[in-house]
């Protein structure tokens, strides 16, 4: 296929997960694809040499390093922010330090790569972060700090989109629900939990969300922007 032919894509955390799926999407699409990694050299290098993608090594938690990385990757079609971490626990037994990296992981570092990448970024450009359906709904314990940071995307989407708007720069929230990923497997301990909330009693494939988010990047959303797009067998429902 060639529906990103010619496009330049840029994706923050890229190495696993869903990140690793959106690559996979793009790149077989045609795009141009860098994704950055932190954590998972080896996985980054294997998924480069599968895909004929670039990958960089970018802290999402040094907000300099994100915006130089989005800087030095020039004028990008399609910026896509995955990059995110969670912290489990009672609220009042967490490391302060740690609640502060996570909002600079989750919250700081979607909010400056967007606007570093729309200084550049020609008109009908597409900026898609991936938030959660935490952001709507915490239906557990222990997963404050989360929920907060995926709330924030939601502000930072619809405000985003009144600054972009004019130049036809669109920038939308996914919102997954329970993906089967390393770090939520579909045969972990929180599945019974997890799939009680739902009507499709199972866990999302990142190849789904890679889906959505590839739909809101192409031609046919032009017109879509500052919205949460939920993908989750209805958690949140």
């Amino acid at each position: 296929m060639s529906t990103f032919k010619g496009k330049s894509v840029l994706v923050l955390g890229g190495s696993r997960g869903i990140g690793a799926a959106i690559v996979r999407r793009f790149a077989a699409d045609g795009a141009t694809v860098t994704f950055t990694y932190a954590g998972s050299q080896d996985a980054a290098q294997q998924l480069a040499t599968e895909t004929g993608s670039t990958a960089v090594f970018t802290d999402s938690a040094n907000r300099d390093a994100v915006i130089s990385r989005v800087r030095d990757s020039g004028p990008l079609d399609i910026l896509v922010v995955n990059a995110g971490i969670a912290i489990f626990g009672d609220a009042l037994d967490q490391d302060p330090d740690a609640i502060d990296r996570l909002f600079q992981i989750n919250i700081q570092a979607p909010y400056h790569a967007s606007v570093e990448a729309a200084r550049q970024m020609p008109e009908g450009g597409r900026i898609i972060v991936i938030g959660s359906v935490n952001g709507d709904r915490m239906p557990v314990p222990g997963m404050a700090s989360y929920a907060v940071s995926k709330s924030a995307l939601q502000g930072l989407a619809r405000g985003l989109a009144r600054d972009f708007g004019p130049r036809g720069i669109t920038i939308n929230v996914v919102q997954p629900g329970p993906v089967d990923t390393d770090a939520n497997p579909e045969n972990g301990p929180m599945r019974d939990l997890l799939h009680s909330f739902m009507a499709i009693k199972r866990h999302g494939r990142p190849e789904e969300v890679a889906g959505m988010v590839a739909w809101l990047a192409g031609p046919e959303a032009g017109f879509v922007t500052g919205a949460m797009h939920t993908i989750d067998g209805a958690f949140g429902a």
